[in-house]
């Protein structure tokens, strides 16, 4: 083979590897919705309705870098966790039910905020909560 066929058969098979890690990528950029709402007294108020189709819903609160994951439980409570790592200070995005990954240096969180694969070593903040006429109140303190 020459050097010029040999050049443009790397750079074909360069390109068709680059596009399907690109497509690959764009199908986790499908989010969860997110619901913004104000912090009050260091208080989040989430309304219990948001969890008519799902257990899992991703908190915003105004004036915090890092969301909060929140989610109904069998029993009804409400566990909050504080979707930041604890390795790198990295937004965690959800995994699915499986729990919350870093896409930084990869450590993963079960959904109970406990690391299963570092490099972070310390589990996931969790935020008490508690319910109020129909509202889900997230302790920030």
């Amino acid at each position: 083979m020459d050097r010029r066929k040999f050049v443009k058969q790397s750079c074909t098979v360069c390109l068709a590897v680059s596009a399907g890690m690109v497509i690959g990528s764009l199908s986790s950029c499908a989010t969860l919705p997110v619901y913004k709402t104000a912090v009050a007294n260091k208080q989040v108020s989430v309304p219990t309705a948001l969890f008519a189709q799902s257990n899992f819903q991703l908190i915003q609160p105004q004036g915090m870098y890092y969301n909060i994951g929140l989610r109904k439980e069998d029993d009804g409570t409400y566990t909050a966790l504080l979707l930041r790592c604890t390795h790198a200070d990295n937004q965690l995005s959800p995994a699915g039910n499986n729990g919350f990954t870093c896409n930084l240096h990869g450590s993963q969180f079960d959904k109970e905020g406990h690391v299963t694969h570092g490099p972070a070593e310390r589990d996931l903040k969790k935020y008490p909560t508690q319910i109020i006429s129909n509202q889900i109140i997230i302790n920030l303190s």
